[in-house]
């Protein structure tokens, strides 16, 4: 097989999703309006915890981030798929394939750590409420985004920077509809043991370690919730963490099984089916679960719509 090194590679072809050709029109619409509602939708959450007084805590802190790295995550994978899907041209340049992995690595990373804050502030809220003002002040919650943020983008630039360095063989067609990393790694034709270890090292720093801790704090959470005498007391307490919880569960369950379970019967289109779930449907589903379970959300929407009716009568 002819040898090429990275920087006579001019780019890799997507191949995108296993949709057959008649039907691409159709999930062409489909994903467009997916991608606009999770847009929508994520920058309400963060427009609204913005002018709503009421929302400056912590919690609210976090999910303003947490929203902003979802809009962001989607924009770096959806638009690229929908060109490709439209135009039938599945090529991508390759500092394009190179910056879009680098980003979708930094926004997975950095909801990681969003999310184990997220736990954090509710085993303090909830195990410690007397103390909640104490611990979680602003310079704490501040502290815990940069450095999410500093450790996301740390993560990132290991993972291209040791890409850059790789050589590639002729066949440069990607059996996915992003730049995923495991199949950019299988073209190359250098060793890539450097980066499987590093792929593996960061996946318990940046994916397993922050499980753990979500866990725990979850565990404490329950086990303060036992405690509780009243059937009232359990349902306030479920009412703090019940959309953090089912984010929670639907990010990372589809991580575990996609990443942590491979079977050697799962085809590639069932993966990238599974891809598709964290990518596309949890990025659109954040924004409903956090304004439909929560009243405060729900609220402060109320209250926006008041204003823009009273403004235009």
């Amino acid at each position: 097989m002819r040898r090429e090194n990275q920087s006579s590679v001019s780019g890799f072809l997507l191949l995108g999703l296993p949709i057959p050709q008649e039907q691409q029109g159709v999930f062409f619409a489909l994903f467009l309006g997916m991608y606009l509602t999770t847009v929508l939708g994520n920058l309400l959450i963060v427009l609204l915890i913005r002018l709503d007084s009421r929302l400056h805590t912590p919690m609210y802190f976090f999910l303003s981030h947490l929203a902003f790295s979802d809009v962001s995550f989607s924009s770096v994978i959806i638009p690229k798929m929908l060109v490709n899907m439209h135009t039938q041209d599945q090529s991508i340049p390759y500092a394009g394939c190179v910056t879009q992995m680098y980003f979708f690595i930094f926004f997975t990373d950095l909801d990681n750590f969003l999310l184990t804050s997220m736990a954090y502030d509710r085993y303090v809220a909830i195990c410690q409420p007397l103390h909640y003002m104490t611990i979680m002040k602003e310079g704490l919650c501040s502290l815990l985004v940069a450095g999410s943020w500093i450790l996301s983008c740390a993560s990132a630039l290991s993972h291209t920077l040791l890409l850059a360095q790789l050589s590639f063989c002729a066949d440069n067609a990607i059996p996915h509809f992003f730049c995923d990393l495991g199949a950019v790694l299988k073209l190359s034709c250098s060793d890539t043991t450097l980066n499987e270890l590093v792929i593996f090292t960061a996946g318990v720093a940046v994916i397993t370690l922050p499980l753990i801790c979500i866990l725990i704090s979850y565990g404490r959470i329950g086990a303060a919730i036992l405690k509780v005498p009243s059937t009232k007391g359990i349902c306030k307490a479920f009412s703090t963490c019940g959309s953090h919880l089912s984010v929670v569960s639907l990010y990372y369950g589809t991580i575990i099984w996609l990443y942590f379970f491979p079977s050697s019967s799962t085809s590639n289109d069932e993966n990238i089916i599974a891809s598709v779930m964290y990518t596309v449907v949890t990025p659109l589903l954040n924004p409903f679960i956090y304004s439909l379970r929560n009243r405060d959300m729900k609220g402060a929407l109320e209250k926006l719509f008041n204003k823009v009716t009273v403004l235009n009568q």
